[in-house]
């Protein structure tokens, strides 16, 4: 059996190669066209120096030569070196020397920064431009995507591929440099890309398991809204290519847009990260269309699912009543773990502040020896997964030594994301440990109270971060994006807050802000937060979270 991501696409095109696969708001590709055109990338990359093993970059939007550039890479047995479309010049050239890049397929409007940055990276030997609605002109060392696939062959002609072949994953995380997470083909597989049920923890035993149980079955319609740079939604674009689905592809996220397509598409399942993209889409689905005022139908919408980032009670409670034939679901994960656990989002349920989830049976909870967290005993430990996990950091052996570690015999990898496991086995989020904030002796994690600050009706999003305090060393600050004029005072905040989480943990100062920053796919961005509170005085204020 071969578990490698191109064959196991391969298998699905031979079974269904009319069925459309990928689609945006202009034109749709089928299994055979998207066959033919993954052959000819991946033919004109081997032809210019890209070997198995080599890095090539992919630099865009959501976009349907994205999806097929990512094929192409592993039908040549190279790897992907995902680049965030927000990096900065130095960020750039970071990763492209980080990487060890060899080749690189980016969108026509980033043309400048990548001419800017390429002559101080000589290894990158190929450029391919997607034409995009800029209007950069081609440099002379690089070529047009499309002229070269007109020049290469669309034949399936490769040689045999591995189960070793490595997918990497390049993360930021919430601090830090970016890093390259290695996942051999199959482990990758079994914990993301369906290789095991997600819900039974069975393994799928046959390569060609997924094609044949798309093919016999109706065509699944996916949606995933944050950018290809985030893991989550590669896997979700790599389902639909495993099990005949079809996926709509749209450049970038606009909360107008998601409920639009989900009509006009007939999208089955929406992949979101969290509050970032939760709160916007909520209001927006509350509105109607912006010109017509017409309520958005969603009649095909079976399940809205969310990973990777904080997804509050509060917003899920209020989409299970706007949404009552929808099954909303909240899944934890990394990087460096995969698939985690997931929960089922039901009106009223009890929480505990962060994520709360029923973890699969790779996944646990461990002490600072290594020893599973006893369920119920309130004691902090953190997540750690086991079995199909990644090979480590590329260029990193320092990171990896202190990510994946050995316990009792067995390897886990721990990213540094805390948890509880509560009496009823279930394990509540708390967040990363970097970023934790302790006061006074207790620790405090940021994703909780961010959970608790939601729930304010008046708070549209917030991070929170520790700001020194000569009494207790950090005291809790939360950085806040109000809806409108109105700012909630910390004396109006604490009601709420107070029936979320504990009061020493509420924040004592607050600063406002017009827009809270975050990554392109969500994620908090606290380095940003923490120089807010470094740049000004608090907007507020006051004595309520103290140690005591």
């Amino acid at each position: 059996m071969t578990y490698n991501i191109a064959d196991l696409v391969e298998h699905t095109i031979d079974l269904v190669p009319d069925r459309v696969a990928l689609a945006d708001d202009h034109r749709s590709v089928t299994f055979a066209q998207l066959e033919d055109r993954a052959n000819r990338l991946a033919h004109y990359l081997l032809e210019h120096g890209v070997q198995p093993g080599d890095k090539v970059g992919i630099y865009s939007r959501n976009t349907i030569e994205a999806v097929e550039s990512m094929l192409a890479v592993f039908k040549a047995r190279a790897v992907i070196v995902n680049v965030n479309f927000r990096y900065v010049e130095n960020e750039l050239q970071y990763i492209f020397e980080n990487s060890d890049m060899v080749a690189l397929i980016h969108e026509r409007r980033y043309t400048d920064k990548v001419v800017n940055v390429r002559a101080e990276v000589p290894h990158l030997k190929a450029v391919l431009i997607v034409d995009d609605d800029t209007d950069a002109a081609t440099p002379a060392d690089a070529v047009d995507y499309e002229a070269a696939l007109a020049e290469s062959s669309g034949e399936r002609d490769f040689g045999d591929r591995s189960n070793d072949d490595v997918f990497m994953i390049y993360t930021g995380g919430t601090t830090g440099m970016p890093k390259g997470v290695m996942w051999r083909h199959e482990d990758w597989w079994r914990v993301l890309g369906g290789g095991i049920n997600f819900m039974t923890g069975e393994y799928v035993q046959d390569e060609w398991q997924q094609a044949k149980n798309g093919a016999a079955g109706g065509q699944m319609v996916r949606y995933p809204v944050p950018p290809l740079i985030h893991g989550g939604s590669q896997t979700a674009v790599f389902h639909g290519l495993f099990d005949g689905g079809k996926t709509i592809m749209i450049p970038e996220f606009d909360a107008h847009v998601v409920w639009q397509a989900v009509d006009a598409h007939g999208i089955n399942m929406v992949f979101i990260t969290g509050d970032a993209m939760a709160r916007p889409m909520l209001d927006a689905l509350k509105v109607g269309h912006p010109e017509t005022g017409e309520s958005y139908q969603h009649a095909n919408l079976w399940a809205m699912a969310s990973s990777a980032a904080l997804f509050s009670p509060a917003l899920k409670d209020e989409y299970i009543d706007l949404l009552p034939n929808t099954v909303i679901t909240d899944s934890i994960g990394s990087s460096e773990t995969g698939f985690g656990g997931i929960s089922i989002a039901a009106k009223g349920a009890t929480h505990t502040g962060g994520p709360r989830v029923k973890i699969d049976a790779s996944t646990a909870v461990l002490d600072e020896e290594g020893n599973p967290v006893v369920p119920g005993s309130g004691q902090t430990g953190v997540i750690a997964r086991k079995g199909h996990i990644p090979v480590g950091y590329y260029n990193d052996p320092v990171k990896t030594a202190a990510t994946f570690k050995e316990f009792n015999g067995i390897r886990y990898s721990i990213p540094g994301d805390y948890a509880r496991v509560e009496e009823d086995g279930s394990v509540t989020m708390l967040g990363r440990g970097s970023v934790s904030i302790n006061s006074g002796g207790e620790k405090i994690y940021p994703e909780e109270v961010e959970g608790a600050l939601k729930c304010h009706p008046e708070v549209f999003d917030a991070l929170v971060v520790g700001v020194p305090d000569e009494r207790w060393g950090q005291r809790v600050a939360a950085v806040v994006q109000c809806r409108g004029e109105n700012r909630p005072t910390l004396e109006e905040l604490r009601p709420v807050l107070t029936r979320e989480i504990s009061s020493y943990k509420l924040p004592r100062s607050l600063w406002f802000v017009d827009e809270i920053k975050r990554s392109p796919a969500g994620k908090p961005d606290y380095k940003w937060a923490k120089a807010q509170t470094e740049e000004r005085d608090a907007d507020e204020h006051g004595s309520a979270g103290s140690a005591s």
